[in-house]
């Protein structure tokens, strides 16, 4: 555009100096203004960086999309752009040059990667399995995104960078939350593990119970792990007090932990576990039937 108003390179150059009134954000995209840009402009200089054909995917498009990424969101940008074109990365532009280029979902204007895809591109540049994690559970959830498809987008993708999220699809099939990721980790250290995950719990009468996070079939012992921030809204706070009524009516043990004690306090969490299977043994067997795939 600056071209088009015939305005001079040599005098760009000197606008775009340091404590000129311009500045230079990628190659051939000029900030007309000295104070920092805004995310939003941000964004539109990556586009146009990438040209007409181009996405937001990876975490920046995850967030426009609604799911809460957390720290993971900085101010590197992930751009899809066709594979023909002969585009590098460049300052706070990734360039992913694809041949599978998604159709735009528009967010505010700006041309965004679907959820999967977007999820998938940000979970594939991630080294550490908690905040992918995260990141594919939350697009589950909030994104409306099935295990079925990830795993579809993931496949069709290249391998570059999959490993940890094929490994961690397979994982959490049956999961609800991150925290139930760290707690079958967790169980590991047990003596006696739980025998089944997200179990649908039956009384004699064939009354539903319960769908406790892990269920000791043996003794008829049942796991909670409780957070507001790891169940699908605010809401199944007030449905816990409901949830304990019917184990108590059902005479199942329930241990309730905390998701952050399954990180910080790890040992603790073993210690009341496995106090709590000890004392379930120690009495009756409650008389639930369960029906769920076995741990």
């Amino acid at each position: 555009m600056l071209q088009e108003a015939e305005l001079q390179r040599s005098t760009v150059y000197r606008r775009c100096l340091p404590g000129g009134p311009w500045q230079r954000l990628l190659p051939g995209i000029i900030l007309m203004q000295s104070s920092a840009p805004t995310d939003e402009q941000l964004a539109v200089a990556a586009l146009l960086y990438g040209g007409p054909d181009s996405l937001l995917t990876g975490v920046e498009a995850c967030w426009r999309h609604g799911l809460r990424v957390g720290d993971l969101r900085d101010r590197r940008l992930h751009l899809l752009v066709p594979h023909k074109h002969k585009l590098l990365s460049s300052g706070f532009v990734i360039v992913e040059r694809t041949h599978r280029m998604p159709l735009p979902v528009f967010r505010a204007g700006l041309p965004l990667a679907p959820t999967r895809r977007a999820a998938l591109d940000a979970a594939r540049l991630l080294r550490a399995e908690e905040p992918a994690a995260k990141l594919l559970i939350e697009a589950m959830q909030r994104g409306s995104c099935t295990v079925d498809e990830l795993s579809e987008e993931l496949e069709q993708g290249g391998q570059r960078g999959s490993a940890i999220p094929r490994r961690l699809l397979k994982e959490i099939a049956q999961l609800r939350s991150v925290a139930e990721l760290h707690a079958r980790h967790l169980v590991r250290k047990l003596s006696v593990g739980p025998t089944h995950w997200n179990a649908s719990l039956y009384g004699p009468a064939g009354q539903y119970v319960g769908c406790p996070d892990a269920w000791w079939d043996d003794v008829g012992l049942a796991w909670e792990i409780d957070s507001v921030d790891f169940h699908f809204s605010r809401f199944d706070y007030a449905r816990t007090l409901q949830r304990n009524t019917k184990y108590a009516a059902a005479g199942v043990t329930v241990v309730q932990t905390l998701p952050s004690r399954l990180l910080h306090e790890p040992g603790g969490v073993l210690a009341e576990l496995e106090a709590a299977y000890r004392a379930a043994a120690a009495r009756p067997r409650p008389p639930v039937r369960v029906e769920a795939v076995a741990a």
